[in-house]
């Protein structure tokens, strides 16, 4: 899905996404990140839902976001109550949603001027070879 432009083209702003990608700024990403609107998206490096350690909220952490949307894949998911402590502990939000509604989220947090962070899990794509 493409999303339209706004008056928000200074900041990291979602433009399109589908199942396996994310386009930040019509730049397309097909692994994990996370991204803030004045901080271009870093890789996360977050394999799967289920990889989840308390260490990979850390990188986002230093960047003292408000609130942290995170995209959990196709459905929402939830992680440990452990793995989000610290941000807890230093007042940092996190909401959890699938991809596509933590994409449209962050992009009306952003708009309005909230110091938000989008992390996003991409599944990892795996090459096939076919034994033709």
């Amino acid at each position: 899905m493409k999303l339209h432009a706004t008056s928000t083209q200074q900041y990291q702003t979602v433009t399109g996404y589908d199942e396996a990608w994310i386009e930040i700024n019509a730049i397309r990403f097909d692994h994990s990140f996370f991204v803030l609107p004045e901080v271009a998206p870093v890789r996360w490096m977050v394999s799967d839902f289920n990889a989840l350690q308390a260490e990979d909220f850390g990188q986002i952490t230093k960047f003292s976001p408000d609130l942290l949307i995170l995209g959990t894949g196709s459905r929402q998911r939830f992680p440990l109550p452990r793995l989000i402590a610290d941000m807890i502990a230093q007042r940092i939000g996190v909401e959890c949603m699938d991809n596509q509604a933590a994409c449209r989220t962050y992009n009306i947090l952003m708009a309005e001027g909230r110091k938000v962070a989008l992390a996003i899990i991409l599944p990892q794509q795996q090459t096939m070879s076919h034994g033709d």
